[in-house]
């Protein structure tokens, strides 16, 4: 039977894995190793590992890495940690295949774990781009470590071969976030207004802000301007938090300030995939720079205003309406989103590039056909 060893950090990532992780369990010919680490272990951050449980995964280890501290210096102490304990758990674990996705820092550090101990590594989402985030050169880094590859699209697949994989190891399988959409029954209306409080007799606006780690010396810039820019609209703010990413405390704080003294601001650590996936159905605009925003929204056909650098360089959708970080720019972006006739007309005909929700599937069968020996094992470029 073949081991196939995933590991998750964060919520996202653990969302978009869900499907495929289950198909491997499901399956008579795998096994899934499961390591879970990051904020999934972080009461801050809503302490999902309970939710990995609850979902019936049995997890093999447990990696607690995080370094608490506003010093720039706390996540490669971090990925220290996490490179030692990973080890340990590969030595026990004995995988025979890594699957990862994305772009994290711990992603990165399970990467290079399997590097060294000459385990194959699966990529998904590789080939993407983040232009305003680190994460552009940890998501390209791990591609070249990488022995197969699981890209969202036909134009993220020629990216990696562009960077010199060869075109057997590169298989365009879309973007998980599709599946999730199809797969999970979404709640109603009437059970979230039930489960959370919020009424939708106002525009709903469904807000994530992530620390752009290019630009950290103005992370508190640009939380005040979106936090001004969408006060002006009378609406309901849902507000999840961001990441663990330097930065992330001074958004978290100035959200906490603004929910304080806005009754109509409803904050969550950690709103789960159903209940988040469901609300961005129902919302009027979804704001920020996460990548559910480029992804998943132009499913649901949701206007989406993306906020400056950090998603810069993805392939979007008819639905996202691209802003700086001016308070001025936000507005006029969800001004468009909300009122402009042609804009919202247009959104009837999306066409999304992400694919056709089979992604776990299409991997399935590849982790299976897959054969696992030196030619898999050795890299070389092809231009």
């Amino acid at each position: 039977m073949r081991k196939i060893l995933v590991v998750t950090g964060t919520r996202a990532e653990y969302g978009l894995l869900y499907w495929t992780m289950k198909r491997i369990s499901e399956d008579g010919e795998l096994k899934l190793q499961l390591i879970v680490t990051g904020n999934h272990l972080v009461p801050e951050y809503g302490y999902t590992v309970e939710t990995i449980k609850k979902d019936g995964f049995v997890i093999d280890e447990e990696i607690d890495m995080l370094v608490n501290s506003p010093q720039k210096s706390s996540i490669p102490k971090s990925m220290g940690l996490e490179l030692i304990q990973m080890a340990q758990s590969f030595d026990r674990l004995k995988p025979d295949l890594l699957l990862i996705l994305g772009d994290r820092y711990e992603t990165f550090v399970a990467a290079t774990c399997a590097m060294m101990m000459n385990v194959p590594i699966a990529h998904m989402n590789g080939g993407e781009s983040t232009e305003g985030a680190v994460d552009e050169q940890i998501r390209h880094a791990i591609t070249k470590m990488a022995h197969i590859h699981f890209p969202g699209s036909e134009y993220y697949k020629n990216v990696i071969l562009k960077l010199g994989e060869e075109s057997w190891r590169v298989h365009n399988v879309g973007e998980a976030g599709i599946e999730n959409i199809k797969k999970v029954k979404l709640l109603t209306k009437q059970n979230l207004e039930k489960e959370l409080g919020i009424h939708f007799n106002k525009p709903i606006f469904l807000i994530t802000y992530h620390p752009v780690t290019l630009e950290a010396e103005s992370t508190e810039v640009q939380i005040v301007n979106l936090l001004t820019a969408i006060k002006q609209f009378d609406a309901e703010y849902v507000i999840t938090y961001p990441n663990a990413d330097f930065g992330n405390e001074i958004i978290i704080n100035k959200i906490k300030q603004f929910a304080g003294e806005n009754k109509n601001t409803h904050v969550y650590k950690n709103l789960g995939q159903k209940r988040y996936l469901s609300m961005m159905k129902y919302s009027s605009v979804v704001i920020g720079n996460s990548s559910s925003g480029i992804i998943e929204s132009p499913v649901f056909k949701t206007p989406c205003v993306n906020i400056g650098n950090r998603q810069k360089g993805r392939i979007k959708n008819i639905n996202i309406i691209d802003t700086g970080y001016a308070e001025e720019e936000i507005y006029k972006g969800i001004y468009q989103a909300i009122y402009d006739g042609n804009y919202r007309r247009n959104l009837e005909n999306l066409v999304n590039v992400y694919g056709d929700g089979t992604t776990s599937n299409k991997i399935i069968h590849i982790l299976k056909g897959i054969t696992i020996d030196k030619t898999l094992l050795l890299k070389k470029l092809s231009f």
